[in-house]
């Protein structure tokens, strides 16, 4: 018997909605100056479209393939992002990250829009992958930050907190028009990356 998912997608949709209710547009992901804190690690991916895509496809997606991939897909993301993080921490160079992280949209967005539902395994590699990427660029802007350690909380919390909307959208709309409404929500996920890549 299928669990009812209707109680946490509600939760989920309600808890993200006050999030996204912080004002704000970054455009960038370098900090300028001694900007930092829990607040501007908070507001950071849910303000940067790029960002904000890429973590909403994953939870959306997890939704999409059902399972335990509910909350293996974005519970892994965030973990491997943190390793990210500590690869730009660290001053290693990375190259094409910028790159990958429009390709991260791109990709995700299409395993949405084509509802994919590849082993577990497969899927975990993939994101895992584009969380390298998204944790790098962050972890590169964490030495300028007047508090490193307060807005990698800051930004871990409000990554999870769009996971959990791309759970709350993925379950509500999984009935509705037999999932046309989130494989369409993927191409235009997919677009967007199409559109960072061109920029």
């Amino acid at each position: 018997m299928r669990p009812n998912f209707s109680g946490f997608a509600s939760a989920a949709l309600i808890a993200a909605a006050l999030a996204l209710a912080l004002p704000g547009v970054a455009e960038a992901h370098i900090l300028q100056g001694n900007a930092g804190g829990f607040g501007s690690g908070f507001e950071h991916p849910l303000t940067g479209a790029d960002h904000f895509l890429a973590m909403f496809a994953v939870g959306l997606w997890g939704a999409q393939m059902g399972g335990r991939s509910v909350w293996t897909l974005p519970v892994t993301f965030p973990l491997i992002m943190v390793l990210g993080g500590v690869i730009g921490i660290s001053g290693i160079a990375l190259p094409g990250i910028e790159i990958g992280i429009a390709l991260s949209l791109v990709a995700l967005g299409l395993a949405v829009a084509c509802a994919w539902k590849p082993p577990e395994w497969a899927a975990l590699a993939l994101i895992s992958v584009f969380a390298i990427c998204h944790g790098y660029a962050h972890g590169a802007e964490l030495p300028n930050a007047a508090d490193p350690a307060d807005y990698a909380i800051g930004f871990v919390l409000a990554t999870g907190l769009i996971h959990l909307l791309g759970i709350g959208v993925g379950l509500a709309l999984e009935r509705p028009m037999h999932g046309r409404i989130a494989r369409a929500l993927g191409l235009m996920i997919t677009l967007g990356g199409g559109y960072f890549l061109a920029a």
